[in-house]
């Protein structure tokens, strides 16, 4: 498991920089920092925080954006050499990317036409390249058998697309509207899908952003005997 938790508040401290952990499940508390920003400026790259997108299958590459002067860029941390590269680099910014189950295919979004747009192309990359959403897009997921693409909408809508062999790929179909936060970000992700695609995950807006009180109620199962 990795995961990415607040301010590094141990060994450089003045950088406030994100850490990225990873910790074995059942492994118990002990987690190992993977030193990703280490990894960047050995590669001669300036840096300054990095959000982890993504982990392949087999576990060999870690999937990370980091922002640049050009924008925000793809970078693989392979986990063997532990030495990063650069995966793709777009006019304005590209985050959210997925590797498909089958680690083929890339999913991700970009700024290239001016506004977030869904995105797929084959690893390694060649010039075979589909454009998924033609009116918004943000935030793309694959089903477990890789058969079917998630992403939200500029409306935020919840949107699935088919995919087939090829790899082909069908129109987009909404299958509901979320309250999702608006506004894309490269930093977070806002749904999950289940394995099988039936069920899903949405960090929700509440409709009244006025905080509530907690209520407790104690020895609830007292009246079913009424």
């Amino acid at each position: 498991m990795v995961t990415g938790c607040g301010p590094n508040r141990i060994s450089d401290v003045a950088s406030r920089l994100p850490r990225i952990l990873r910790s074995e499940f059942g492994g118990g508390e002990k987690q190992q920092p993977l030193f990703l920003h280490e990894a960047q400026r050995a590669a001669g790259v300036q840096i300054s925080n990095l959000y982890l997108s993504d982990w392949s299958s087999d576990g060999r590459n870690l999937l990370y954006s980091s922002p640049s002067n050009f924008g925000t860029e793809l970078w693989i941390f392979p986990m063997d050499t532990r030495k990063p590269f650069r995966l793709l680099r777009t006019p304005g910014n590209a985050a959210h990317a997925s590797f498909s189950p089958d680690g083929r295919l890339l999913a991700y979004a970009s700024e290239e036409s001016g506004r977030l747009e869904v995105y797929v192309q084959t690893i390694p990359f060649s010039d075979r390249k589909w454009p998924i959403s033609s009116a918004g897009g943000s935030e793309p997921r694959w089903r477990s058998d890789g058969r079917e693409l998630y992403y939200l909408s500029e409306d935020r809508k919840l949107v699935a697309v088919k995919v087939g062999p090829g790899p082909s790929f069908d129109k987009p179909a909404a299958l509901f509207q979320t309250r999702a936060v608006t506004g894309g970000t490269g930093i977070r992700m806002h749904y999950v899908p289940s394995r099988d695609g039936r069920r899903f995950l949405v960090n929700t807006q509440l409709r009244d952003p006025v905080q509530r009180p907690i209520t407790l109620e104690l020895n609830w199962t007292a009246g079913f005997g009424r």
